[in-house]
């Protein structure tokens, strides 16, 4: 049965985008943060304007690829604090291509961080969750797991596998006091593409023809917070995002012409830089 001591989240990708979001104004509601990234450097960032800013923040130092280092992060965490009551499997990388024009290490590289990191900080926190009777964990998926996506296919693989696991998942979870929650946004202003690499394609051209506004992190954390408040299975966002979501579930084809479009003009930019 929770209790009523202070809060403990675990927030991986913690350093940037999303993850810092969620780290900042969750620290807001009397949790105590622990900013779990690959960059060291930046996650220590997070943690000391928490703490500048009275909240209780602490980084670790976290691959999400290397199952034992997941565990052993919950492990000591739960030890330290007798508690885990938020886990947010945040981390995510994408890479901008054409399948033609990757190798299997591009799927790997993907799946080993978007897919598998997210099935290891939810398989260990689950654990000490249900000896514990509650928690809630959230995995961070994309609008790319609800719609298919061209030249993002690992991504939306990976995506789409978060999307059906954590909706399963929750299913289980139910019973045993676990809550589970997926998010899935549109359109972030995270870094992610400006981080990931893109393959014979201009980046910025690329993304300069990015037709829809772009929701700022604050704000993106701001909604998901809400939604796990509610305590909702999966949470959409922005509006656009929703409605292309609906759209799809009852008419798939009218994704079509959008589809072909996109296609084309990353093929036209393809063709300019060869």
């Amino acid at each position: 049965m929770e209790n009523s001591n202070p809060k403990v989240a675990i927030i991986t990708g913690g350093a940037s985008g999303i993850g810092r979001a969620l780290c900042e104004e969750l620290a807001r509601t009397d949790t105590t943060i622990i900013a779990a990234d690959i960059n060291i450097g930046g996650a220590q960032q997070v943690a000391a304007h928490i703490c500048d800013n009275n909240g209780i923040a602490r980084a670790e130092a976290l691959d999400v690829t290397d199952a034992h280092a997941v565990k052993a992060l919950i492990d000591r965490v739960t030890a330290e604090y007798g508690r885990l009551d938020y886990m947010f499997n945040n981390a995510g990388i994408t890479v901008g291509a054409e399948v033609r024009d990757m190798g299997l290490e591009h799927f790997r590289f993907i799946l080993d961080t978007n897919l598998y990191g997210v099935i290891y900080g939810t398989l260990y926190a689950y654990e000490a969750m249900v000896k514990q009777g509650f928690g809630h964990i959230v995995n961070t998926a994309s609008l790319a797991g609800l719609l298919p996506f061209p030249t993002q296919v690992p991504y939306c693989a990976t995506k789409f596998g978060v999307v059906g696991f954590s909706k399963s998942l929750r299913i289980e979870a139910a019973a045993l006091g676990v809550k589970i929650s997926v998010v899935c946004p549109g359109f972030v202003r995270t870094g992610i593409f400006e981080a990931s690499p893109f393959l014979k394609i201009d980046k910025q051209k690329l993304m300069e023809k990015v037709p829809l506004k772009m929701v700022e992190p604050k704000r993106a954390a701001q909604i998901i917070l809400k939604g796990i408040r509610k305590n909702k299975a999966v949470i959409v966002f922005p509006f656009g995002a929703r409605f292309f979501y609906w759209l799809y579930s009852f008419h798939p084809g009218f994704l079509i012409p959008i589809h072909r479009k996109m296609i084309a003009d990353f093929r036209l930019l393809r063709t300019a830089s060869e």
